[in-house]
């Protein structure tokens, strides 16, 4: 007791600061994350790897299916009915060539977007970077990826269209996968809070289709609206992918640094997201 038998107040704590996006780590901080959890990250990807192909008739053929057998209706419909213009690439590599990386990005968020609702038990047993989820998502899409690669590089042997500068693909697969971990990152930190967000996925992605130059060249759009096509990265990133399909297609830079720069932005605003909501992810889910 104090003199007067007043008891002596209690120092109060300080109110926790409010987070803001400069507390969000940067690119670096996160790569150093997901390095230093680079054992649980590649186990989780393994694991929905496996899980995927279990029990299937087709396995990994399932992989093949679905590009090849859409590339064959694009081609008849667009193609053959329609006639979009293939700025002289082979009617099936044009669509083959960009289906594959579409594909990749669609599987890729709709995956990411729903891991961290689906590993909810793991998220309440035990610490780990919640980013590692949504990035494990976007490593499993690779190996479908590699195998639809592996056919294309047939067709363009085929069509006598195969050449080194395929190689162009691989930097372009880096620039694809952060740009998928960006979109797939914030839907995934934004289904654990509001839940309808799984729903409108499927959505989103059916509309993004047309929004993308997978059926059709960029070069076939009006000019009014080649400026809004341009503020999609995935322009860009695919319209590269299917000009390095063939020797003499001419790659358009200044697209593709645009789509560079939107990606990078996108991640760390992402990340930035991600993190701040990441604190409250166990009492959500």
């Amino acid at each position: 007791m104090a003199a007067g038998g007043a008891a002596k107040a209690e120092p109060r704590p300080a109110p926790p600061r409010e987070f803001t996006i400069s507390d969000a780590p940067s690119l670096l901080d996160s790569a150093r994350e997901l390095w230093a959890y680079r054992e649980l990250f590649f186990f989780l990807a393994w694991r929905d790897i496996t899980i995927r192909y279990r029990q299937t008739l087709l396995g990994a053929a399932w992989a093949v299916l679905q590009p090849l057998v859409t590339m064959v209706v694009f081609s008849v419909l667009f193609g053959t009915v329609v006639k979009v213009p293939t700025n002289g690439i082979p009617t099936p590599i044009f669509y083959f060539g960009a289906l594959l990386p579409w594909i990749y990005f669609s599987t890729t968020i709709a995956a990411a977007g729903n891991s961290l609702l689906v590993n909810a038990p793991l998220i309440k047993k035990v610490y780990f970077p919640r980013i590692v989820l949504p990035a494990s998502a976007a490593l499993i899409g690779l190996v479908d990826f590699a195998i639809g690669v592996v056919i294309l590089m047939l067709m363009m042997g085929w069509y006598g269209v195969l050449s080194g500068r395929l190689l162009l693909w691989l930097p372009l697969t880096g620039l694809l996968g952060l740009f998928s971990l960006a979109v797939g990152a914030f839907l995934a930190a934004l289904n654990v809070k509001y839940r309808d967000v799984k729903h409108a996925i499927p959505f989103v992605v059916q509309i993004w289709l047309f929004l993308t130059p997978v059926i059709y060249p960029t070069s076939a759009m009006p000019c009014r609206f080649k400026l809004l096509i341009s503020l999609n990265p995935l322009s860009g990133i695919i319209e590269a992918f299917r000009a390095a399909t063939m020797p003499s297609a001419a790659l358009d830079w200044p697209s593709l640094g645009v789509s560079s720069a939107l990606t990078l932005a996108a991640l760390a605003l992402s990340l930035a997201y991600f993190r701040r909501a990441e604190g409250k992810f166990v009492d959500i889910v």
